[in-house]
Parts: structure tokens; sequence; C-alpha cells
């Protein structure tokens, strides 16, 4: 654990070197391993940098769905800024289409980030109702991908 620990720390400072602007939060996964750094303060926001001595804590399991609209949908959001993919490879059939049934903790879609592939599970149940991102898409962090009605 402690060298996929370390390689994720790696591929965070090569990331946030890469990165134009601000870096505020970076979250990355490798298997059951996860790494989150946020920064506090406004030295991020004054330089454009992360400061040098981040404080690295638990990750919470994603940025977790909520309302997208009036109207109950829920969204599934990008955990990470990279980009999107539908399908664990290209050729095979998505996750999930409009119209499918999905469970807490299932696979909706991949976020590539620095060569890492990690996957975007949904944390409600619920009818895939809209997939708001196109394969291959670069997303944002938090951004929504897929919009599911509440089971």
């Amino acid at each position: 654990m402690d060298a996929v620990l370390a390689g994720l720390r790696r591929h965070a400072r090569q990331l946030v070197a890469e990165v134009a602007g601000p870096v505020r939060r970076v979250r990355l996964r490798s298997g059951d391993t996860v790494l989150e750094v946020e920064w506090h303060g406004t030295a991020a926001a004054e330089t454009g940098r992360a400061p040098d001595a981040p404080a690295v804590a638990p990750a919470p399991q994603g940025p977790g769905p909520r309302p997208a609209s009036p109207t109950g949908r829920i969204e599934v959001r990008s955990p990470m800024v990279g980009t999107f993919y539908r399908s664990p490879e290209p050729g095979a059939a998505p996750f999930v289409t409009v119209g499918d049934l999905v469970r807490p903790g299932q696979v909706v879609g991949i976020v590539e980030a620095m060569k890492l592939m990690n996957e975007v599970t949904a944390e409600r149940a619920g009818r895939v109702v809209e997939v708001l991102v196109d394969d291959g898409r670069p997303v944002e962090y938090d951004q929504p991908l897929v919009a599911l009605d509440p089971a």
C-alpha cells in the first residue's frame, strides 16, 4: 500500500505542476487506495500554485450526488479533472445508457487522469435519464456526468 500511495503522491505533484492556474484540490485513486490533497488559505490563489506542504487527509467517497434541478434529478459528478470515457475500452459497450437502472456503487464511467483510469460510480440508485458528457471529452472536478431519476 505504501508503494501505491507513493505513486499517487508522485502523480499528484506532476498533475499540479502541469495544470495552468490555481489548484485547490486534487483527488487520485488507484484501486482501493485514495489520495486527496486540499489546500486551505490564499497561497494557491495568490501564486497560482499549490503550497509546498499540503495536508493529506482520508478522502470521502467522491463529491457525492446532489439534486441537479427542482425536478429532483441526481447528478453523478466527476471526482477529478481528466478525460471521461463511457466504456471500459474502445469499441466496448458503454457502462450505462439512457433508460438503464443503476444501483449504488455501480460504475457509470471512467475518468482518466495522468494515465490512471478512475472508476466513477453512482452513489444512489436511479434510472439514467441523460448522459451529460460525450465519450472522450475533458471534464472538470465535480462536473455533472450522468443524470439519474431517483429510484
